[in-house]
C-alpha cells in the first residue's frame, strides 16, 4: 500500500475580471457575481487540500496593464505568482455575451516555467447564485484534473 504524502501544490486565485458584452454592461448584480467567484473557488480548492496563496488586489492591479492583460500574458501572471511563492496562478474572467448565460473562464499558469497548463470554461445559465456555485464547482473539477485529482464536488441538492 502506498500513501501519497506529497504536499498539495499552492495556488493563487486572482480576482476575476468581468467582460460584459451585453447592452447593459457592468450592472451591480454582475459586479457582485464576479467578485463572488474568487472566494467560492478558493473555498472549493481549499476543501480539496490545496494551499491557497493570497495575492493582494493592489499587487494584482499593479501587474495588470489593462483589461485582459494578465489573462493573455502567462509570463506576467507567473512573475506575480513567484513574488508570493505560489506554484500556480489562476487568472479568471466572467465572460458574459448574453443576458441568458455567462462563462467562467480560467487560465492556469505554472509559475516555475511560466507555462499556461490549462484553459478552462464553465457555463452558467442565468444569474442566480446556485448556478454560479455549480459553475465554480465545475471549474474546480477541471483545475483539479490538471493538478492532483483531490477534489470531489458536493452531491447535487434535491429540491
Amino acid at each position: 500500500m502506498s500513501i501519497n504524502l506529497q504536499a498539495a501544490p499552492s495556488l493563487a486565485v486572482l480576482e476575476f475580471e468581468l467582460k460584459d458584452l451585453t447592452l447593459k454592461p457592468g450592472v451591480p448584480a454582475e459586479i457582485k457575481r464576479t467578485t463572488s467567484i474568487k472566494p467560492l473557488l478558493e473555498g472549493e480548492l481549499r476543501s480539496a487540500g490545496y494551499q491557497i496563496v493570497n495575492i493582494p488586489l493592489p499587487a494584482q492591479q499593479e501587474a495588470d496593464s489593462g483589461v485582459g492583460y494578465l489573462f493573455d500574458h502567462a509570463d506576467v501572471a507567473a512573475q506575480l505568482g513567484k513574488k508570493f511563492d505560489a506554484d500556480y496562478v489562476l487568472v479568471g474572467r466572467l465572460h458574459k455575451p448574453s443576458f441568458l448565460f455567462a462563462y467562467l473562464m480560467g487560465n492556469l499558469v505554472r509559475v516555475k516555467d511560466a507555462q499556461l497548463v490549462g484553459k478552462f470554461i464553465s457555463e452558467s445559465k442565468g444569474p442566480n447564485a446556485e448556478l454560479t456555485i455549480k459553475a465554480v464547482e465545475s471549474l474546480t473539477v477541471k483545475i483539479d484534473n490538471i493538478l492532483d485529482h483531490r477534489y470531489t464536488p458536493p452531491p447535487p441538492v434535491k429540491h
